[in-house]
């Protein structure tokens, strides 16, 4: 590869990029996260019979929290001014709950780790909330599906893999 990584230094180590210099721009990126899971786990999570609780409303307070604090989790993410999180659930078929987290910063660096961070934290909140009926559980399609600002611009997902 002729293009050094952005993220090590001359000899190769780890190094968290300097960003000081970037311009401020509104910066938005959406991510998902999918869970499979037996008819039967899907019917109690939609009657809110899962004796844990409310399992939408805790995976979406999850993925909240966890766009707030990936870099907590992701060793060399800058922290960001979040300036919103939205946590949308869908059921695509009678068995899969879609996950999609669109998070928005106005800040000097991409927000895609949060919003992947989101998607997944609230799919695992799916699954603990949930594993006492199905430990079958599959959290599956996580990936990036939009973003914007910045200057690399706008990127939209395609079928690329």
């Amino acid at each position: 590869m002729t293009d050094k990584l952005s993220h090590t230094d001359e000899s190769g180590s780890a190094r968290m990029v300097d960003v000081g210099d970037k311009a401020v721009t509104k910066r938005t990126a959406i991510a998902q996260a999918c869970v499979l899971m037996k008819l039967e786990t899907a019917e109690l999570i939609q009657a809110n019979e899962i004796k844990k609780g409310d399992v939408i409303a805790v995976a979406r307070v999850a993925g909240i929290m966890a766009a707030k604090r990936t870099p907590e989790l992701i060793p060399l993410c800058h922290p960001l001014p979040v300036t919103g999180v939205a946590i949308e659930f869908e059921w695509t078929n009678q068995t899969e709950l879609r996950i999609e987290a669109t998070v928005r910063v106005d800040g000097k660096t991409g927000v895609e780790m949060e919003a992947l961070a989101a998607a997944s934290t609230a799919a695992l909140t799916v699954y603990d909330m949930a594993k006492a009926v199905d430990k079958a559980m599959v959290i599956s399609n996580v990936q990036l599906l939009e973003k914007s600002g910045g200057k690399s611009g706008h990127y939209v997902r395609k079928n690329e893999v």
